[in-house]
């Protein structure tokens, strides 16, 4: 998989932040696209979203952003199973700063932002939103003020 990855970091890194111009990764379980400084994972209809699947998703962004902070907003077009401990195991990537749930489904905000959210470390970074432009907006925001808050 680092073979594939690779390739495709080397078209992230001459990738600016377009929404029309950027990386698409396709896994057996979704894809995942990179931006400058988040990715955006789609998953498949049906799968149970687990701790191997997220492992994944971790190796991505650290490959790609290399220690950097980034953000993570899982867009959830699709109706999937997310097993709560994987923000257990996000919470352990110091550069993964930020996480965004989407959703237009109410069921679907209703579990994040009460069951999901509670396994997430820091709550304040962890948020749920109807449309992917807020998401976006605000995970710049979070990243933006945890830059101000390093230096």
């Amino acid at each position: 998989m680092l073979v594939y990855l690779t390739n495709f970091i080397k078209l992230a890194e001459n990738c600016p932040y377009n929404f029309m111009n950027y990386t698409t990764i396709e896994l057996d379980f979704g894809s995942v696209i990179i931006h400058e400084d988040f990715l955006i994972a789609v998953m498949n209809e049906g799968i149970v979203f687990d701790v191997s699947k997220n492992e994944k998703l971790l190796e991505i962004g650290t490959e790609v952003f290399q220690g950097k902070p980034y953000a993570y907003i899982s867009n959830r077009i699709n109706s999937y199973a997310v097993d709560p401990m994987v923000y257990k195991q996000s919470a352990k990537f110091q550069n993964l700063k930020v996480i965004a749930v989407v959703s237009a489904n109410d069921m679907t905000r209703t579990l994040a932002s009460t069951v999901e959210k509670e396994f997430y470390t820091d709550a304040n970074a962890f948020q749920v939103f109807t449309q992917l432009d807020d998401a976006i907006s605000w995970v710049n925001e979070k990243l933006l003020q945890s830059a101000n808050h390093s230096t």
